[in-house]
């Protein structure tokens, strides 16, 4: 009896699997057919489905793991760190046994290596390495004697320190040409009404921070001393606007793709401007997603942060401003933006109007302006812009970002550096689509508003020449451009310049500056260098509106308050762009 009951378990046993080893319905033991094989393996039982059943159960093959370069990276960062530090090492004392009595010289690439171990350094050394050293120096020096000088004379002093300076720069070096100690002094001039016009207006000229506006206004005229006056300063300049020329010619080569040779050398503004914006926006966007132009901005945000002693997100955004733009640089503070002062939004943009993008930079070096200028009038906007913004709108209230620099990452990050380059050329083609269109409409209703005022005017016998919106400009932008430097016989035309870029936009004044049509093109260099300064800015009714808007849609509940203070941050913002012409006026020499 035992074994019938044995032989019919078994055949029910076997009936509870199917050929291909599938649990049926009619299983009375519920096992599955692992733990089935399992049992049959274990009791060394053998039967015809055996084998099929120890197949069902082996372990699929492992996926062949892909090679990632990251993840290789990461494990062996400081080996590859040294290895690039080392390959340009090797690179620079090559350069130096080459080139160092040639045309290269050894500055240059100095710079280039100087900036990349940089870099590399600080990816491990900690900031505290450096800064407490720097802050144990400056305690026991400049600080021990700020704090034995009666605070009240603290003020007094810094100011009579930077007028001094001024006069130093201004009245010192030789005149040459037009460039005299009575048109530099008329430059200096121009600056303290600026800065006096500003402080009559200002909201609370009782809170103005003079720590902030004086060290404003030193670091700008230094950066400008450093700028036209040092033999170094010019050389790196003058590299860097080098190299900037040289970008621009690489999207040139894209454009000989997409034409052919010919088209890249017509001088059409199409041709020879919106290529190369599009190309610098998507190198742009490729240098964010990698990180480089945060880790920029940030050091240099630092710098002022410390120095003018004024908000994290104010720091970040001032320094910002020159390489992305007005809107971009806002964005890379929107978590702050709901909770900004109303002097921050002030000094926000301020910032947008003071000058201009490197996106549209490439553009007016594409139109035979003057790179070094152009370059060294974005830099000295950053301080220029803190201190005037403090002056017309001085801060009464307790800032969220006081006390810290935060960069924050992009929220809509790139999956890779391509998809970053991709979305930077699209973007690339929306702003120089805008600047495209843009310019259309205004020119033309410019050349409208010109018809009319011509048609006007010749019923009052002013026809030679005929009334136009530059001419009516011209005149009252005279006085302005008196102050800041200009010489006599060309102070209507760049007061002409200043109000074309006021009323309507930069492009067209730089446009009319760079074409070879009288009276543009017999202006001395002292009147065109200066006009340059004076125009390098976005501060102009359109902008007003593109201001409004971006921060309106990033902080829609700061819609009132953006509203509220945004003609004066306007104001504020072409002043700004002022004291840089003044200050360039004081020290150019020919």
């Amino acid at each position: 009896m035992a074994s019938d009951h044995a032989q019919a378990e078994k055949r029910n046993e076997d009936n509870d699997y199917n050929g291909n080893g599938i649990h049926t319905a009619d299983s009375a033991h519920h096992v599955s057919t692992t733990e089935t094989g399992s049992k049959k393996r274990q009791g060394g039982e053998s039967s015809d489905g055996s084998d099929l059943e120890a197949a069902a159960v082996e372990p699929r093959p492992e996926k062949r793991k892909k090679f990632r370069f990251s993840k290789l990276y990461r494990k062996y960062k400081l080996p590859f760190h040294i290895a690039i530090w080392l390959v340009w090492t090797a690179w620079w004392i090559v350069g130096l046994i080459f080139h160092r009595s040639d045309s290269m010289g050894w500055l240059k690439p100095f710079l280039v290596y100087l900036a990349i171990t940089i870099r590399i350094v600080t990816l491990w050394l900690p900031a505290s390495a450096v800064m407490v050293p720097l802050r144990l120096v400056w305690r026991n020096t400049a600080a021990r004697a700020y704090d034995v000088t009666p605070s009240k004379l603290h003020k007094p002093i810094a100011a009579a320190l930077t007028a001094a300076v001024f006069l130093v720069g201004a009245m010192i070096p030789e005149e040459v040409g037009e460039n005299t100690r009575a048109s530099r002094a008329v430059s200096l001039f121009g600056l303290l009404l600026l800065v006096a016009v500003l402080t009559a207006t200002s909201r609370d000229w009782r809170r103005i921070p003079w720590h902030t506006v004086i060290g404003g206004m030193l670091t700008q005229f230094l950066i400008a001393v450093f700028v036209l006056k040092t033999s170094v300063g010019y050389d790196i300049f003058a590299f860097i606007s080098e190299m900037a020329r040289t970008l621009l010619s690489f999207a040139m080569d894209g454009l000989k793709f997409l034409t052919d040779a010919e088209v890249p050398t017509k001088k059409w503004f199409l041709v020879s401007v919106v290529p190369p914006i599009i190309f610098f926006i998507s190198l742009v966007q490729l240098l964010y997603h990698c990180g480089l132009l945060q880790w920029f901005i940030g050091k240099f945000a630092i710098f002022f942060f410390w120095t003018l002693r004024v908000s994290g997100a104010e720091a970040v955004v001032a320094t910002a401003t020159p390489f992305v733009g007005q809107g971009e640089s806002a964005m890379l503070i929107r978590p702050f933006i709901p909770h900004l002062t109303l002097a921050e939004i002030h000094q926000v943009m301020t910032c947008g109007f003071a000058t201009i993008a490197g996106s549209v930079l490439v553009g007016y070096i594409s139109l035979g302006l003057d790179a070094q200028v152009l370059i060294s009038s974005c830099i000295m906007s950053i301080p220029a812009s803190i201190a005037v913004s403090k002056l017309r709108y001085p801060e009464t209230e307790e800032t969220v970002s006081s006390g810290r620099i935060d960069v924050p990452e992009d929220d809509e990050k790139a999956a890779n550096a391509l998809h970053a380059f991709a979305n930077g050329a699209w973007l690339g083609v929306k702003v120089a689509g805008m600047i495209v269109a843009t310019l259309l409409c205004v020119i033309s209703f410019v050349a409208l508003v010109n018809a009319l005022l011509g048609w006007w005017g010749r019923y009052l016998n002013i026809s030679n020449p005929p009334l136009t919106l530059e001419l009516i400009l011209g005149y009252v932008f005279y006085p302005v451009a008196w102050c800041l430097g200009v010489p006599n016989k060309d102070l209507k035309v760049v007061g002409e310049l200043i109000g074309v870029k006021i009323i309507t936009n930069e492009f067209l004044a730089f446009q009319s500056l760079s074409s070879n049509a009288e009276p543009y093109v017999s202006m001395s260099p002292r009147s065109r260098l200066i006009a340059t300064y004076a125009c390098c800015g976005f501060g102009n009714v359109g902008a007003l509106g593109t201001q409004i808007g971006v921060l309106s849609q990033i902080a829609p509940g700061r819609a009132g308050d953006v509203s509220k203070v945004a003609v004066s941050a306007l104001f504020a913002g072409i002043l700004s762009t002022l004291t840089s012409a003044s200050v360039a006026g004081m020290l150019y020499t020919g």
